[in-house]
């Protein structure tokens, strides 16, 4: 019986293996090919159990051309001052708190430099209301507890326990999520560089390499806001907004490429005209005034990111691939963006349809993109 016959019987389908390809692979198996080009190349001084020197991390961040011709592709694009600052930051004790509103792509930074550096990026700790201790410090397996006590066996050690011992980069995302209680379990671990285990009578103490990346937004000030004592074992990296039009059409047309590749969207007519559009439209909205200087807008309360405009025009792009001609047009952006936008049915509604209507139908050229927009928002 096929395969195609099993499944119409009912019966389950085993498939290989090799047929499975991760819908998102880590960064060091999507980027494995360019790691590999960099450590081959890379003769200059390595922190101990690095993979690469902080040049060469720096380099696999912000892009270039190795002497042999190998292309490595930017993973960031801004200031390379705050890469490297950020990869010396891992250089030494202190760990590393990379800041910014939401979509300044501190996750994206995050994931890189840990495969850059360690070669690992899944020793992570995401952070919710949720998150207890033993995410960050270790925790039991209850079965082998019960059994026979505590013991190295019943331990479960968590993904920042793991690094210490193996000198490895940690991550902790949305730090200022996770209760303030739980965050200060940081402490001894990054100042004293070592985990007690008083069930045991033991310690786990890091071994060099061994650092920690957390990521916090701005917007969420007040929520668990970072203890002084906390905040001083960190040093901060403010990641900024894209810091002009070009640049974050740049970054999200960048993106978009990659992610259409991994959904295996057919590959269209340039879309850049809508990129760019969609991109005018989350800056002045989240600037409060037009390019030009002339109008002011009032602004949502959404962020409207730039990994919000990446979102918007991914979806566009495959509702143009699968119900459309394949080129990238201003309806196939429209419902993503006001779905961005408008997050407050009564107040963004009335942002949104202002600026429709005070901007968009007098703007040169973007008549149809109007004419789209005010379809969806009808």
């Amino acid at each position: 019986m096929n395969g195609s016959q099993s499944e119409a019987a009912g019966e389950p389908t085993v498939r290989s293996a090799e047929s499975a390809v991760a819908l998102r692979p880590h960064a060091e198996d999507a980027f494995a090919a360019e790691l590999e080009a960099l450590v081959a190349t890379d003769d200059r001084p390595r922190p101990a159990r690095w993979r690469l020197s902080p040049w060469a991390v720096a380099t696999y961040l912000l892009g270039g051309t190795l002497p042999d011709g190998t292309v490595i592709t930017p993973k960031y694009v801004g200031p390379r001052r705050l890469v490297e600052v950020a990869v010396t930051t891992l250089a030494t004790d202190r760990a590393l708190l990379l800041l910014g509103v939401p979509g300044t792509a501190k996750t994206w930074v995050s994931e890189h430099l840990a495969a850059a550096v360690s070669g690992d990026s899944t020793l992570l700790v995401q952070g919710t209301a949720g998150t207890p201790e033993e995410a960050i410090r270790y925790g039991w397996n209850y079965a082998q507890l019960l059994a026979h006590g505590p013991s190295r066996d019943a331990l479960v050690p968590s993904p920042v326990m793991r690094a210490m011992a193996d000198g490895m980069t940690a991550r902790v995302e949305e730090l200022t999520r996770i209760p303030a209680d739980v965050q200060d379990s940081l402490i001894t671990i990054l100042s004293e560089k070592t985990l007690p285990i008083p069930e045991l009578g033991e310690e786990v103490q890091a071994v060099r390499g061994f650092n920690v990346i957390a990521t916090a937004n701005d917007r969420d000030r007040g929520v668990n806001d970072l203890s002084s004592a906390l905040r001083r074992r960190f040093n901060t990296v403010v990641l900024p907004l894209p810091e002009s039009v070009e640049v974050e059409v740049d970054i999200v047309s960048r993106r978009v490429d990659q992610l259409g590749r991994s959904l295996d969207l057919p590959a269209g007519p340039d879309g850049i005209d809508e990129i760019r559009r969609v991109v005018t439209v989350f800056r002045e909205l989240r600037d409060g005034v037009t390019a030009d200087g002339r109008t002011k807008v009032k602004s949502p309360s959404g962020t409207l990111s730039t990994a919000e405009a990446i979102s918007v025009v991914t979806n566009g792009l495959a509702l143009s691939a699968h119900f459309g001609d394949g080129v990238l047009r201003p309806a196939d952006v429209a419902a993503g963006i006001l779905g961005a936008v408008v997050r407050d049915p009564a107040a963004d509604r009335v942002v949104w349809q202002e600026y429709l209507e005070a901007v968009v139908r007098e703007r040169e050229g973007w008549q149809d993109f109007y004419r789209a927009c005010r379809e969806v928002s009808a």
